[in-house]
């Protein structure tokens, strides 16, 4: 189940970022962004499943259940700023509510009524529940507070966070990030990712949307969803993944080094909506795709190369502008070359692990964090590996 977050944004999914053509999202967004309705009663019935959003508006709180409202056309809760979701619960700005029983600021994920998002909503809180109980200290996954049902949406409560390393980038002007704080940053999210894997977790939508931000140094990862349909967020889905060669925990970690390379350059690596021009882009970067996984792709991606087991391009590809996406990147090496000083043999060499095309070679999470980028930084700093 995804979650889309409103902070300054004009509706849900929408993608501010300069691109040539907008970042492929999990749902399409809503022509209008809703306005939010509550009441005061709750009920604790079965929950199932549906992607939703996270809508929290600041307004001076008032008692009393609001009038019945219909949901929006995509199943979305619709409220009205300063409206009571429960005697405990108030709303207040942008993904924030007030816990009137604990006074303090917390998140709360109101999720879409159909059927399918109250079933994904009910696995999200099942590993959420999984992760807390081993989480000691609640240092490396977003903590679930509560949840429960009202009005036939599934509201799950989170512990307040920051913004998101997206809302960052995007504030910086998408200024590249220090390769101190990329290091920061890649070695937290690894450890989440790590931890998740230990518990045979799979995230499978890693992005810089869903790192949030809990001092300028201190990140977690939230976003836990039902995965049976589509993995990950175009910019970041791995080659097995468009190949249809089934995917596991590996598809985490070619998402978390193309993340790193987002930090340390400020642009997606991989800005297209296309799975043959993503194709060709990541060949234009990393070097030609494996015989064997080629000729392995299932019968949808047949279509995407020639005899020979090829890509078919750039004979195939939609338009001029398609093939000048994929020609102007450099190679690897050469774009974290222009980025980078300091540390940057070390960060290509670990992106060459991360982003190995097959995933049997790609490096695990805890393989990651014993590379040289990581553990040389700490011996010059006299810290324990």
């Amino acid at each position: 189940m995804e979650t889309q977050r409103i902070i300054d944004f004009p509706h849900e999914n929408m993608d501010k970022r300069p691109r040539k053509r907008p970042r492929l999202t999990w749902d399409m967004p809503p022509l209008v962004l809703p306005t939010i309705y509550c009441g005061h009663e709750f009920a604790n019935g079965a929950v199932p499943n549906y992607a939703c959003s996270s809508i929290y508006y600041k307004g001076v709180p008032h008692n009393g259940c609001p009038p019945w409202r219909p949901d929006d056309k995509d199943g979305h809760y619709v409220f009205a700023i300063g409206e009571n979701l429960s005697p405990r619960w108030t709303f207040g700005k942008v993904l924030e509510c007030l816990d009137n029983e604990k006074k303090e600021i917390v998140a709360i994920k109101i999720v879409r009524s159909l059927h399918k998002y109250r079933e994904a909503a009910m696995i999200e809180i099942d590993v959420l529940q999984k992760l807390a109980r081993h989480d000691i200290g609640a240092t490396r996954c977003v903590q679930i507070r509560n949840w429960f049902d009202y009005r036939n949406h599934i509201c799950i409560v989170f512990e307040k966070l920051g913004p998101s390393l997206y809302d960052f980038l995007r504030k910086n002007s998408y200024r590249s990030f220090p390769i101190d704080l990329v290091r920061e940053f890649g070695r937290q999210l690894l450890e989440s990712v790590a931890f998740m894997h230990d518990l045979r977790l799979i995230h499978t939508d890693l992005k810089p949307e869903n790192i949030l931000l809990v001092s300028p140094e201190y990140v977690k990862v939230p976003d836990y969803k039902d995965h049976s349909y589509v993995v990950s967020t175009r910019h970041y889905r791995a080659p097995e993944v468009i190949l249809g060669l089934g995917w596991n925990y590996p598809c985490d970690l070619w998402s978390i080094g193309c993340i790193l390379v987002e930090l340390c350059s400020g642009d997606a690596l991989f800005q297209t909506h296309e799975n043959l021009e993503h194709l060709a882009m990541m060949e234009r970067v990393l070097g030609p795709l494996p015989q064997h996984m080629i000729v392995r792709a299932d019968n949808r991606a047949e279509k995407y190369f020639k005899r020979g087991a090829q890509l078919d391009w750039p004979e195939s590809a939609t338009s001029r502008q398609s093939m000048r996406a994929v020609w102007k990147l450099p190679r690897l090496q050469n774009l974290i070359m222009r980025h980078v000083d300091h540390s940057a043999g070390d960060l290509i060499d670990l992106l060459q692990g991360l982003l190995r095309y097959d995933p049997a070679e790609r490096l695990k999470a805890r393989e990651a964090l014993r590379h040289p980028f990581f553990t040389r930084d700490l011996r010059r700093c006299d810290y324990p590996l």
